[in-house]
């Protein structure tokens, strides 16, 4: 195993910001931290990276224990933390060759690492970090976490703020860098991109509600879930909601998501329903369930 976390605890004061928290990642694999802001996935990522102390628990990362091998978890990981924490006002390239120095290497011993991602910064090699947008701040940061070869790459919240054009290019170099063997553990909000993962923990107030694959996850939900759609949102959820057998209901993109307790559930009962408080242009169909409705009812 890559990295295995025993009964990790943290709290602030009184406030508890992970609680019991125990999972392993294989060696290789990419692994996702799922849940909102808040849930405690970066108090664990600091925890991992030597940043921050435990109350209880015990962690070991690419064969080190985070306490007694806190110096050689440093040379063996690479960190890439949610807010943006290069130095603004050094360029891009100077940014890159302080890592690689610090790390006691150089840009070109690793290259054939960063390559991919570092041909798409190249050109503003020269520009100040601090103007970069988004998505190229984003790369820079990961070509300085990359620029020692770590065994392991931890990520927290990357895409945070990103455009999806970005988003979407940076899980690819995720992928390739996870076909040179790299472990990668990342965390996101974003429930969509739980499912570029090969396994995920959803994470909610401190604690671990489930962990699996993606696919198992949604295959193993047994509630069937029913897009409702009428002319009038706002009142159909307060209706929704009134509904007598109801279990669940809130809102997904375009549509109202539904759930009933009842096992002889008929949506044309609803939609009766629905006539009766004056909808109209009423819509009833049933949903491929999302890692996202799962995380709703956990």
């Amino acid at each position: 195993m890559s990295i295995i976390v025993q009964n990790i605890s943290k709290s602030y004061n009184k406030a508890k910001a992970v609680e019991a928290i125990t999972f392993e990642v294989k060696e290789g694999e990419l692994f996702g931290l799922i849940g909102p802001d808040g849930a405690g996935k970066t108090t664990i990522f600091r925890i991992l990276t030597t940043l921050l102390l435990a109350n209880e628990g015990s962690a070991i990362v690419a064969g080190f224990d985070v306490i007694k091998d806190y110096k050689a978890i440093r040379d063996s990981v690479g960190y890439m933390p949610g807010k943006f924490s290069l130095y603004q006002d050094l360029s891009v390239e100077e940014n890159l060759t302080f890592f690689a120095t610090i790390f006691g290497t150089t840009i070109e011993e690793n290259y054939d690492l960063i390559k991919d991602i570092y041909i798409q910064i190249e050109p503003f090699k020269t520009r100040r970090a601090g103007v970069l947008s988004g998505g190229m701040k984003q790369k820079l940061a990961l070509c300085c976490a990359l620029i020692h070869k770590p065994k392991v790459l931890f990520l927290d919240e990357p895409t945070t703020g990103v455009d999806p054009v970005s988003r979407k290019e940076f899980w690819e170099m995720l992928k390739r860098l996870q076909q040179k063997g790299i472990t990668i553990l990342v965390s996101t909000p974003y429930m969509d991109e739980a499912a570029l993962c090969d396994r995920i923990a959803l994470l909610q107030k401190g604690s671990i509600l489930k962990i699996d694959s993606p696919e198992n996850i949604i295959k193993n939900y047994d509630k069937v879930i029913y897009d409702v759609r009428t002319q009038n949102m706002h009142q159909l959820i307060l209706d929704l909601k009134n509904y007598p057998s109801q279990y669940s209901v809130y809102a997904f993109g375009e549509y109202i998501h539904y759930i009933d307790k009842s096992a002889g559930f008929n949506p044309k009962d609803l939609a009766a329903y629905l006539e009766k408080n004056k909808h109209s242009e009423i819509e009833i169909n049933i949903s491929r369930p999302t890692i996202e409705d799962v995380f709703m009812d956990l």
